[in-house]
């Protein structure tokens, strides 16, 4: 059964990538990334729910940066 369930969130989470821009995937791996890094964060300070906030901003709002960068480089 668990093994089910977990084919079926991956296989809806890879799907409903497939239409999205190249600003929209920077971003929300920036903001998965972050929010990562910062549950770990907030794990080792006694707070993962903030970390994972902090963190998860941080990561889109560098997504963003990062996109921008790259489009004023000239590399879609």
């Amino acid at each position: 059964m668990r093994k089910t369930l977990a084919i079926t969130v991956l296989a809806l989470v890879i799907s409903g990538c497939a239409g999205m821009s190249a600003t929209e995937q920077r971003v929300l791996s920036g903001g998965a990334i972050g929010a990562s890094g910062g549950t770990l964060i907030g794990l080792a300070a006694g707070s993962p729910a903030i970390g994972a906030a902090v963190g998860g901003g941080a990561g889109l709002l560098g997504g963003y940066v990062y996109d921008q960068y790259q489009k004023s480089q000239g590399r879609y």
